[in-house]
């Protein structure tokens, strides 16, 4: 499919470039036209890093990481997802392509299919196989991003010269970001595998340094006992390291410091566990090195473009919470792995050579039941009966729930052959569930497809509903909780989806060349990222791009 594509694109933009010699006046024009430009792009997602861990724990952050992007580059402060749901795929892949779900259609992690009704994941590609294991894990591409990415424009303006890789933990967080024309995307299979793969969407085989890296069994290194790396008394941002609020890995009581990797790894799914410490971002940090210097990136005047996806930081806030010692020691470590990593683009591409953005693909809610405790509100909706619930209102109006075909990410799916059998209309049955659901408690909002189809919401809550609602692959009810109000878990853990400032609000910070030193209060939305790298490296925007420019950096 990838060779077809490439193939295609090839014809029709370069077919007059047939000889040699045109090849290479091409290449020299390129790289004259690109002499100005970062010989390397460093992109950063931080999965559900909400801004105040910026400031929160500022004050024990050292010199070289977070400090130095932050008083050293440009710093939008008021950064926002402008749709709903804030899940990591929607995330990343707004990031990347400069738009929301309502056009690259990343809708959520998982969707229900309406042809198929079937549930799908938003990377899985049975077309393909796995590089790299014997597991299914690399069934794996972009197949299902709808747009191009900034990372494939990048690709194309160099006429295919400059470099694109992908690195994390999680397979969407490196693929999305990757695009479709990335020379690699790598992510971790953990279980009993403990090795970085690929997918033949990309490549047919690891290259020499991918395969040293995982026969070296380097990851055994990182299975081991994590304790805070500072005393626990200093670690005063957070609640007690015994408290109620946090999920304990498999095999212990409680959730408290320190833990024994290789002892918890048979009953936490093995090399997995990493997943869920801060040595998973060490393992994505120390990769992406072996990338840059491997690969070559940032080594020529042609730029190149790294997308580094931290996702550690989501599995350990939603098993310990926002205001856990867990998170805070972290985000104390991962300042660290900031700073190794910029010293080492300093060693290898030179200071003033690359750019980099760090954000996150998403915040996350503080745990409700320790709200509720503080007599805010906050709470559970229990899905199981949430579901029953709307089942049931269908049931007594219509005489049937089978005109449901899916419940799911607070979307209701109606069976559009069953309501014509029942001589019933889509927009009638939705009307009707609506007006039921939106009087439920902790129920904020509750709207259909089609009102959303057929009007324009330029703010509020309804526009990102709205901009994260795709004609295709929605519901045709969507369903808005009250704030810090979840549902599909349990007293423990955080997590995150909604449109409310504690998962839409997230850092964003510029930094290397062209980038001035500064900051800003105005409101900034993530799809901005994507046009601003895009103006930076006077380039065509991805083709669904909807954002804009950072005027105060571009300029």
């Amino acid at each position: 499919m990838r060779k077809l594509l490439l193939t295609l694109i090839l014809f029709t933009s370069f077919f007059s470039c047939k000889t040699t010699e045109n090849t290479t006046i091409k290449t020299t024009n390129i790289a004259e036209n690109t002499s100005t430009r970062p010989k390397l792009v460093v992109g950063i997602v931080v999965d559900q890093m909400r801004y105040d861990y910026l400031t929160r724990f500022y004050s024990k952050f050292g010199k070289d990481g977070f400090k130095r992007l932050v008083s050293g580059g440009f710093s939008c402060k008021n950064t926002h997802f402008n749709y709903v749901p804030t899940y990591t795929a929607p995330g990343h892949t707004s990031i990347y392509t400069g738009t929301t779900p309502a056009t690259h259609g990343i809708i959520g992690n998982n969707w229900f299919d309406k042809e198929s009704k079937k549930y799908i994941y938003c990377t899985d590609d049975a077309s393909v196989k796995t590089v790299g294991s014997t597991s299914s894990a690399g069934l794996m591409s972009p197949k299902n991003e709808l747009t191009t990415t900034m990372t494939d424009q990048l690709r194309l303006d160099t006429n295919f010269q400059g470099k694109v890789i992908g690195v994390s933990i999680k397979d969407r967080a490196s693929i999305l970001p990757a695009g479709h024309l990335a020379n690699a995307a790598y992510w971790f299979d953990g279980n009993d595998q403990g090795r970085f793969i690929s997918s033949t969407f990309y490549i047919d085989a690891l290259p020499k340094w991918v395969q040293e890296f995982n026969d070296s069994r380097k990851v055994d290194e990182y299975m081991q006992t994590w304790n805070t790396l500072y005393d626990i008394n200093t670690y005063t941002e957070s609640i007690a390291d015994d408290n109620n609020y946090e999920k304990p890995f498999e095999g212990l009581d409680k959730a408290t410091f320190p833990y024994d990797l290789k002892k918890l790894a048979a009953k936490n799914q093995g090399y997995s566990i990493l997943k869920a410490t801060p040595f998973g971002n060490t393992i994505v940090k120390d990769f992406a090195k072996l990338a840059i210097q491997n690969e070559g990136l940032g080594q020529d005047v042609i730029t190149d473009f790294i997308a580094i996806s931290f996702s550690s930081t989501d599995y350990i806030g939603h098993r310990f919470g926002v205001d856990s010692k867990e998170v805070e020691d972290t985000y104390i470590r991962l300042d660290k792995e900031i700073a190794d990593l910029l010293n080492y683009l300093d060693s290898q591409v030179g200071k003033g050579n690359y750019t980099v953005f760090l954000t996150a693909d998403h915040g996350a809610v503080r745990v409700p039941s320790y709200l509720a405790d503080l007599k805010t509100h906050a709470g559970y909706v229990n899905q199981k009966k949430l579901k029953k619930k709307i089942r049931k209102a269908i049931r007594k109006k219509y005489g049937s729930d089978s005109l449901i075909a899916n419940i799911s990410n607070y979307q209701v799916f109606f069976d559009k052959k069953a309501l014509k059998k029942a001589d019933l209309s889509l927009k009638k049955v939705s009307n009707y569930l609506k007006s039921k659901i939106e009087n439920w408690d902790n129920v904020q909002q509750c709207i259909t497809g089609e009102t959303l189809k057929n009007n324009s919401f330029p703010n509020g809550i309804l526009h990102k509903i709205q901009m994260g609602y795709h004609p295709k692959r929605s519901g045709d009810v969507v369903i808005i909780l009250d704030p810090a109000y979840i549902s599909g878990y349990g007293p423990q853990g955080s997590t995150h989806g909604s449109g409310f400032t504690y998962d839409t609000h997230v850092p964003l910070v510029f930094y290397g060349k062209h980038i001035p030193q500064g900051k800003t209060f105005r409101p900034i939305v993530i799809p901005d990222i994507a046009a601003t790298i895009s103006a930076l490296l006077d380039m065509q925007m991805p083709n669904g791009c909807t954002g804009n420019p950072i005027l105060e950096i571009v300029e």
